[in-house]
């Protein structure tokens, strides 16, 4: 599958649910800000927004939905840098050169936003898999991996090494520049 078809799109709606959707985005990027996203409940988000629970928890599910959602944009930004940025991000540099700079990249939007990433990666087993970025993600590493044995594994392989849930786990002891060499010496080796 291309790898374009992969992208998110961005969503579609009525203007009354697009301006509840920013409300509740926005109420909720601030709690999340000030409080952590651990310590904000919906009812929290749903009373800053302006809106009933019941449209918060339709439109979102949970608190892990939530977060998904305030992932979107930022999801979308990397993705179109990885079809249509500039190298090395962007198509035009080696392999291993770009492999190298979406190490960097994601672990750029990943220490920003882990408290989110982590929420909508451990919603429930296996929510990580099923999110449509990770399979971008995936896709992206299994293409730039094409001429290694079996790239489809090794790009699971390469993208558990930056699963919130592993990050959070060891950026208290390892801090995050060890994190950032680690991985992307770890990435580099898997090509060369």
């Amino acid at each position: 599958m291309p790898l374009e078809l992969l992208r998110t799109p961005p969503p579609r709606e009525r203007a009354d649910a697009a301006r509840n959707r920013a409300a509740i985005l926005d109420a909720a990027a601030r709690l999340f800000s000030e409080h952590g996203a651990d310590a904000v409940s919906m009812d929290q988000v749903a009373a800053a927004a302006g809106v009933g629970k019941g449209t918060l928890f339709r439109r979102f599910g949970d608190k892990a939905g939530l977060a998904a959602a305030l992932l979107d944009a930022r999801e979308r930004e990397l993705q179109e840098a990885i079809l249509q940025g500039p190298p090395p991000l962007g198509p035009g540099a080696p392999a291993a050169e770009r492999l190298a700079a979406f190490a960097d990249a994601y672990l750029d939007y990943l220490l920003e936003h882990l408290p989110l990433v982590r929420m909508s990666e451990t919603a429930a087993p296996g929510a990580r898999y099923r999110i449509g970025a990770y399979r971008f993600w995936h896709r992206h590493l299994a293409i730039l991996l094409a001429g290694t044995p079996d790239p489809d594994h090794t790009a699971h392989a390469l993208l558990a090494s930056v699963a919130a849930e592993h990050i959070t786990a060891l950026l208290p002891e390892l801090g995050e520049q060890r994190i950032r060499s680690g991985v992307t010496r770890l990435w580099r080796q898997t090509i060369a």
